[in-house]
């Protein structure tokens, strides 16, 4: 039965899938990586609300949420839809070989943080202010977590599709917090953001979806079942037990 309009999911971002045509072959990077392989033979659906990529290094959640917020139209070096900058392209080539389903009278707005390339953006601000309401907070006289708090109240508001990138690098404990306050704000404006993330503070947030990366692709997991989550169980407990082998190798 078809969906009645009313039915027609509205969120920004409703499916990642291979483009037809494209050049990435199997076995070569990045198609090599098992989470990427199985988006680009199956792929993905994304829901409203937050979903969150969680792995090893190396496992594909930064690459692929840097190449589906290049395929949804935003700078691989981070920023919003309206701010294109770059500087020395590093990026993956898989944003080329990925298209989007959008939902149905969905917003174009976005905005990519990407941790590493903040710098470059917030210089590129600097060079590009605002010719209307508020100025930004001068953002290269904060220090690297402040920047980011203030980046994410100025940004990340209303409807939109909102890719974060290891945003946990900059943070502290009690910001980190701050950040899942933020984002639960986002959630109730009806704004979609997937979010890479090492952070079992961040994962933690109540109602998201993770999905963990690792040889097997990509599956759905509960928090208190991820890697992550039992490392650091084990490592608070006794982090000695970890340290001892540092100090024998």
């Amino acid at each position: 039965m078809p969906m009645r309009g009313d039915d027609v999911p509205r969120h920004p971002v409703r499916r990642v899938e291979a483009r037809a045509g494209h050049e990435l072959r199997p076995g070569s990077y990045p198609a090599s990586i098992p989470a990427i392989a199985q988006v680009l033979a199956d792929g993905l659906d994304l829901g409203p609300g937050v979903t969150f990529l969680v792995g090893e290094n190396g496992s594909g959640k930064s690459t692929l949420v840097g190449a589906i917020a290049t395929a949804y139209g935003l700078s691989p070096e981070g920023g919003s839809t309206h701010s294109m900058h770059s500087t020395r392209p590093t990026e993956s080539s898989l944003g080329d070989a990925l298209q989007l389903v959008r939902g149905a009278g969905s917003t174009k707005w976005g905005f990519f943080l990407r941790a590493e390339t903040m710098h470059g953006w917030y210089s590129y601000l600097e060079d590009h202010p605002k010719t209307s309401g508020e100025p930004d907070p001068v953002f290269h006289e904060m220090s690297h977590g402040e920047s980011f708090l203030a980046l994410l109240e100025s940004r990340f508001g209303g409807k939109g599709f909102f890719c974060l990138d290891e945003p946990e690098a900059a943070l502290s404990f009690s910001s980190t917090l701050g950040l899942v306050a933020t984002l639960q704000r986002v959630v109730k404006r009806r704004g979609q953001v997937l979010c890479a993330t090492h952070s079992p503070v961040l994962a933690a947030m109540p109602g998201a979806r993770i999905l963990e990366t690792g040889e097997w692709g990509l599956r759905e997991a509960a928090w208190e079942d991820l890697d992550l989550v039992d490392h650091w169980r084990r490592y608070l407990a006794e982090p000695w037990a970890y340290l001892r082998h540092l100090a024998d190798d």
